[in-house]
């Protein structure tokens, strides 16, 4: 047993997140366009199950039963994407009426249940028309994201109390254009760097056009992780550090502070960097984190793999390798579980930007486990997925009296889902699916968390 989660203040808001490829289906209900994570799936050895995202949880037909199980947990918010493609299908162009029709339907259903809207506006899914261009190696696609921005904003706006623009540009250029593990598979290592760039830029010209047509609160959700060098070695800790700045520095500094993290990374980036650094640096309303555990970090070692990230084997010709931490339980993904990696991450972001760090909202925390229901009572014991976020609530209360200034905490998931190229492998939600069924089954820890919210146990 875990100790008791101390008592948050009473305007603390509690959400769930969720991400429109990974629960929708539907792929082409209404008009809506490929994704770059459409055609990614389809391509053969890409999912490690070998399954595509076609039905999901069915989300776009069973959106109304996904917003009473929120209800009834109770929560304050629900942070879901928007499909690019379902609302234009080639990126540009022409308004996919219908498919804005659908994110209209969802707000409405969310604000007649008490539920504030938090949109993300990419998480991923870039349309495929704009990734045959390039994708995130052009400009051009930043500045069709500010176009994008502004026409789901006129819709919502007048109902969204909240918005985040990107969700995770490090993953996207780590992972889809650096690693070519996750879409659209390029596998550029450093020559990646121009996405990275291009989603900061988007998510500045993003804020313009939400503020332009009346939006309010508006933040991004980028992935943060504390490093911790394998040893206290000259060559260990040069190695953290540099993964420390491609991960993390890389995309909150020019964010927070109008400026890259090393001159010599700066000029590798593509455009009038100090120009488009006054652009990604629009004041925020706040700041979103997503946390999941730390990374330990080393030197490279010959003829060693240099690691996974967030389970993807990472070359071994990078000048970094990552290490396995021991010493703690880890998830079904084999991530370390470390609570305490929360309050460190969020007291190291406050005590480098100090006051350019905005308020923050923890945007992003879960776990996978592969729990299902009881095969005589139904139920879906989950007590590992229970003990991991009493402790990170912990954590983040006790960061939050160290005097960082949290606002909010959304867990991943709240339903099971497609986990990118896991497939169904792993399972993030409070809420079971049966894929063969879609039949919803709430776990144990849906009910843990709906206790947390009432402020009881």
């Amino acid at each position: 047993m875990t100790a008791p989660v101390p008592a948050f203040p009473a305007d603390f808001l509690w959400g769930v997140s969720a991400s429109a490829f990974q629960i929708e289906g539907s792929p082409t209900a209404d008009g809506r366009g490929p994704s770059s994570w459409d055609a990614f799936t389809k391509e053969p050895g890409r999912i490690r199950d070998g399954s595509h995202a076609d039905v999901a949880t069915d989300h776009y037909r069973r959106y109304r039963e996904d917003v009473a199980l929120m209800a009834e947990l109770g929560v304050g918010a629900y942070r879901f994407s928007v499909s690019w493609s379902r609302v234009l299908p080639d990126g540009h162009g022409q308004v996919n009426r219908k498919g804005l029709d659908f994110y209209d339907r969802l707000v409405d259903e969310l604000c007649a249940a008490g539920i504030a809207p938090v949109p993300t506006l990419f998480h991923w899914d870039t349309p495929l028309a704009l990734e045959e261009k390039s994708g995130w190696l052009s400009r051009d696609t930043a500045e069709r994201f500010a176009a994008y921005a502004s026409v789901v904003a006129q819709r919502l706006a007048d109902r969204v109390p909240m918005w985040i623009t990107i969700n995770e540009p490090a993953e996207v250029t780590l992972l889809g254009y650096g690693l070519g593990e996750h879409a659209p598979g390029k596998r550029l290592v450093f020559d990646a760097l121009p996405a990275a760039h291009h989603q900061l830029l988007a998510h500045g010209l993003g804020v313009q056009a939400l503020r332009a047509a009346g939006a309010r609160e508006i933040g991004i959700a980028a992935s943060h992780s504390p490093v911790w060098a394998a040893s206290d070695g000259e060559a260990d800790r040069a190695a953290a550090e540099l993964y420390d700045t491609l991960t993390n520095r890389l995309f909150a500094d020019p964010v927070l502070t109008g400026a890259y993290p090393d001159e010599g990374l700066a000029a590798l980036l593509p455009g009038p960097v100090a120009e488009d650094l006054k652009t990604i640096s629009a004041p925020l309303d706040w700041y979103g984190i997503n946390y999941y555990n730390p990374m330990r970090v080393g030197a490279p070692q010959p003829a060693a793999p240099a690691g996974e990230f967030g389970g993807i084997a990472i070359p071994a010709d990078l000048p970094f390798g990552i290490r396995p931490i021991e010493g703690y339980e880890h998830t079904d993904f084999g991530w370390p579980v470390v609570p305490d990696g929360l309050r460190e991450l969020l007291v190291s972001l406050r005590e480098r930007y100090g006051d350019r760090l905005p308020p923050v909202y923890i945007t992003e925390n879960g776990c996978s486990y592969g729990d299902g229901p009881d095969p005589t009572t139904g139920r879906v014991a989950d007590a590992r997925r229970i003990a991991y976020h009493e402790g990170h609530a912990a954590a983040l209360h006790r960061a939050m009296t160290e005097g960082v200034d949290v606002r909010g905490y959304f867990i991943w998931s709240i339903l099971d889902n497609f986990e990118w190229s896991e497939g169904y492998r792993q399972r993030f939600g409070l809420v079971h699916v049966d894929y063969e069924t879609l039949e919803r089954t709430p776990k144990e820890s849906y009910a843990w968390y709906r206790d947390l919210i009432k402020g009881g146990r």
